[in-house]
């Protein structure tokens, strides 16, 4: 790990302009796949971890940009990076009600990460009591100006902030905003005109929709209508990633349908509220395109793809937590994805309770249709008595040969 103070006149570390990624992404007609931001848990050791199991841009936790700008101590346990080993492509996620104070947080990081990101979607009510996450929903302008003042400051620091004309810039960095949506969705509309910007001369590379109100508990399915009437009208302007109910590649939160199944549904219909319905130009089981036999097949190519939709991508945090290989077409976490994690935790170092918290998750069931879990409930109870690291190597390490066979190497590999 290393901390964000740097020599002036050391190398930039060699990062990937986001928007690069989500190209690649598109040219291979594929989602691009992301980790959400989450509070503790979405830190380095976690995200070299998904990033090996298919993710392709990692968000950090939620930081206050205020005490980022004023506190050593805080720059140095909000934001950890990779000096030896994996470095993901990493957004950092910013909490902010000043554009200079956001401004200024970026300035201090666009070195070390591949963009910057506003969180305007964090409900907690500490949050919003503060103006941060949610609360933003409600201050479009501020927000705007936000966004505006962090892409000039960048801009005189000689970062290129010129979105995709700069993709092939090692000084390329990003400017993004995650938000969550209106119980009425023209206000969500005149917020999100007034932060993107004209669409010949946007403000930001991309946004991140998570389809509920600040009101809604995450038990409640995504409003996918709302969804889809904001993915029509921007996804001509820039990428739309979703965030929310993605737990299972097998059952994402969207589906293709064909232009004759749609055609047949009744206007008056009431819209699936779990599953966004998206037409799909050609529909797999038409005569022109032969029906697989292998059943792993169909299911892929029964899957949408962004050539089919107006989304460019998806990001998870509970699904992965509960399953890091998630991205990868696992439908439940393997244990070479813990073994991974492990190995991770030992290079970049972790309290042990959160260290345990991952581990528990990642052994329970899943979230997504496949509830197997690696461990049982009886097995997951003893980790309420690990007191040590070593003591939790060891107990997986025994668990991992019990259940596969294969002796565990966590200790070795350590």
């Amino acid at each position: 790990m290393g901390s964000i103070d740097r020599d002036e006149d050391a190398p930039l570390p060699s990062l990937q302009h986001p928007l690069k990624i989500f190209d690649a992404a598109r040219r291979q007609d594929r989602f691009l796949y992301a980790c959400a931001p989450m509070v503790r848990y979405s830190k380095l050791a976690f995200r070299q971890t998904v990033h090996k199991y298919g993710v392709d841009l990692c968000w950090t936790p939620m930081i206050l940009a205020k005490e980022f700008n004023r506190n050593q101590f805080a720059r140095d346990s909000d934001f950890t990076i990779s000096t030896t080993g994996i470095q993901p492509p990493t957004i950092v996620q910013f909490g902010a009600n000043v554009p200079l104070e956001l401004a200024r947080a970026a300035a201090l990081v666009a070195p070390f990460a591949s963009g910057v990101d506003l969180n305007c979607g964090c409900p907690q009510s500490w949050a919003c009591a503060e103006t941060l996450g949610a609360a933003l929903m409600n201050k479009r302008e501020l927000v705007h100006d936000m966004v505006v003042e962090t892409r000039q400051h960048l801009a005189r620091d000689g970062w290129a902030v010129g979105l995709e004309r700069d993709v092939d810039s090692p000084r390329g960095r990003s400017v993004s905003v995650k938000i969550r949506v209106h119980d009425d969705l023209r206000r969500t509309m005149d917020y999100l005109d007034t932060v993107i910007g004209h669409p010949q001369n946007r403000l930001v590379d991309w946004i991140t929709i998570h389809p509920r109100t600040r009101h809604t508990p995450s038990t409640t399915p995504i409003r996918t209508e709302a969804l889809e009437i904001l993915t029509e009208k921007y996804s001509r302007t820039l990428p739309i990633l979703l965030s929310g109910d993605v737990f299972d590649l097998a059952a994402l939160p969207i589906r293709a349908t064909t232009s004759s199944s749609s055609s047949s549904s009744s206007s008056s219909d009431v819209p699936d509220l779990a599953t966004l319905t998206l037409k799909e130009d050609n529909p797999p089981n038409s005569s022109s395109t032969p029906s697989p036999s292998n059943p792993a097949q169909q299911q892929q190519q029964q899957q949408p793809k962004p050539s089919n939709t107006n989304l460019a991508g998806f990001m998870s945090a509970r699904g992965l937590l509960a399953n890091p290989a998630l991205f990868a077409g696992r439908p439940r976490c393997p244990w070479e994805a813990v073994e991974t994690f492990m190995c991770n935790v030992a290079r970049c170092p972790l309290p042990l309770k959160l260290v345990v918290h991952h581990v528990q998750e990642m052994c329970g069931p899943g979230m997504g249709d496949d509830k197997a879990a690696l461990l049982s409930k009886k097995e997951r109870a003893r980790f309420s008595e690990i007191t040590n690291m070593a003591d939790l190597i060891d107990f997986l390490d025994e668990k991992m040969e019990e259940h596969t066979g294969r002796k565990g190497g966590m200790r070795r590999d350590l």
